[in-house]
């Protein structure tokens, strides 16, 4: 049996002036392997992300979001699924 390496990570996010930055960065954050989900709330700029963190890191997405055009932060509030 293996243990589940997945995380919620929670980043605040800067710099959203329209719904379409929602796409752009779902569509940067999800194309890693390892991303199993990314939730964008645009009204409280917080990206919401499942990921394998042996495969991606956190900054590596802050990172993914940055190339988006975005600032992002992670929460306190990432936790281990």
């Amino acid at each position: 049996m293996t243990a589940n390496t997945t995380t919620h990570t929670l980043l605040l996010a800067e710099g959203f002036s329209c719904p379409s930055c929602v796409n752009k960065i779902e569509n940067r954050v999800g194309w890693f392997k390892g991303v199993e989900d990314v939730k964008v709330h645009f009204a409280t700029a917080r990206i919401e992300i499942d990921h394998d963190e042996s495969r991606v890191s956190v900054d590596d997405l802050v990172t993914a979001v940055a190339k988006a055009g975005y600032t992002a932060t992670p929460s306190a509030f990432s936790r281990r699924c």
